[in-house]
């Protein structure tokens, strides 16, 4: 099948798109890593290894470890925001972008910035165990808990046996250091590959950034999925996976279209100019 690349969020690692592996290797070739800092991968000492540029030149180094010319790629969260910028970077590295959970930090980045240097500090003083808990427990968590407890002990287990190093400096050089999403519409109004959107409604910090990308992007669709949080493909993987199904059957039989210019009028009763 086609290349599939999933790349993971901050509280998560490769095992994370095990429900998408699962069900997406029935018809494409996929494949999924852990970030640098999360181990087995390795775990930079020096804060200059952790980018935003360099998660998205990460996803090309993967590609071109396994020899793929071009991909589909699916990012969650901090792997949303490095599959748009590889995007951006690399679009002919790319068949189609799925861009879920991005945006967090984008509408109040002092907030973000003050927020995250308290959860850098805690990964440094209390470690994994206690810090990883608490951030398992976040406002835009506590839906999968709900919903799903075994599910979410899962996620939880998987998050504390992380890097607690490696989680402070992926925090401190790319999550603290990254453009607002609304800082990068210039560019993304450029962006000709075919991109979905996810978001869950109850996800707060990023949904006004998901509308303003699929405003942007003109090869952009939005997925909103209801009474959902952050983790859009585990709190609701067979919803998630059958939006991204749809989305990748389309762009494979070359029926992902640009946004046609007259659907952008205002009123919904003339045509545009009328």
């Amino acid at each position: 099948g086609r290349p599939l690349v999933f790349v993971h969020e901050f509280a998560g690692d490769a095992e994370s798109w095990q429900p998408q592996i699962r069900f997406f290797s029935r018809r494409y070739r996929t494949a999924a890593f852990n970030a640098r800092g999360y181990p087995p991968s390795d775990v930079p000492d020096s804060p200059d290894a952790y980018s935003q540029q360099q998660a998205a030149d990460d996803i090309k180094g993967v590609l071109d470890h396994l020899r793929i010319d071009k991909a589909h790629v699916c990012g969650l969260s901090m792997g949303g925001y490095a599959t748009l910028h590889f995007g951006l970077s690399y679009p002919e590295r790319a068949l189609s972008l799925v861009v879920a959970g991005a945006g967090y930090g984008s509408d109040d980045p002092e907030g973000h910035k003050r927020d995250s240097e308290v959860v850098v500090r805690r990964f440094e003083s209390d470690g994994m165990e206690k810090t990883g808990d608490y951030y398992a427990h976040g406002p835009s968590r506590v839906q999968f808990l709900e919903k799903d407890p075994v599910g979410w002990k899962e996620f939880r287990d998987r998050l504390v046996a992380g890097s607690a190093k490696g989680h402070a400096l992926t925090m401190r050089g790319v999550q603290m250091k990254r453009p607002t999403i609304y800082s990068l519409e210039a560019r993304m109004t450029l962006l000709e590959v075919p991109t979905l959107i996810v978001t869950g409604d109850e996800d707060e910090p990023c949904l006004e950034p998901g509308i303003f990308m699929k405003r942007k992007i003109p090869t952009s669709g939005l997925v909103v999925l209801p009474k959902t949080g952050h983790a859009v493909n585990l709190e609701e993987p067979d919803a998630f996976n059958r939006a991204v199904l749809d989305f990748l059957t389309a762009v494979d039989a070359g029926r992902w279209t640009r946004r046609r210019p007259d659907s952008l009028a205002k009123s919904g009763i003339l045509p545009a100019g009328r």
